[in-house]
């Protein structure tokens, strides 16, 4: 690239990082009809997942038990009850997708 347009890029790349620092997201609540939604596409993604888990390896069922790990906080923080709720739903939806391995 020239060097006009590698100062165009440079410009557009400031231009964006000082306009994102300036915006201010404000919480808002979802309605019902958002929140049932979001339910509806997290329950298809759990079946997903674990129809997907049934197919895998033993050595892919391992990493994903391995996750579990990952989500834990740093050995310096505070254990938050979100955290281990997730970690204990990965080892779930390995365990679950036993049930559905072919014989």
């Amino acid at each position: 690239m020239h060097a006009a347009g590698e100062r165009a890029l440079d410009l557009t790349s400031m231009q964006a990082n000082s306009a994102h620092a300036n915006i201010r997201c404000e919480p808002t609540m979802a309605t019902s009809a958002e929140m049932m939604q979001l339910h509806v596409r997290v329950i298809a993604l759990e079946n997903l997942v674990i129809a997907l888990l049934s197919e895998a390896t033993e050595r892919q069922l391992d990493l994903a038990r391995g996750m579990a790990s990952y989500i834990a906080p740093r050995p310096d923080a505070t254990q938050h009850p979100l955290t281990k709720k997730a970690a204990a739903q990965i080892q779930h939806f390995v365990d679950r997708s036993t049930h559905f391995r072919p014989l």
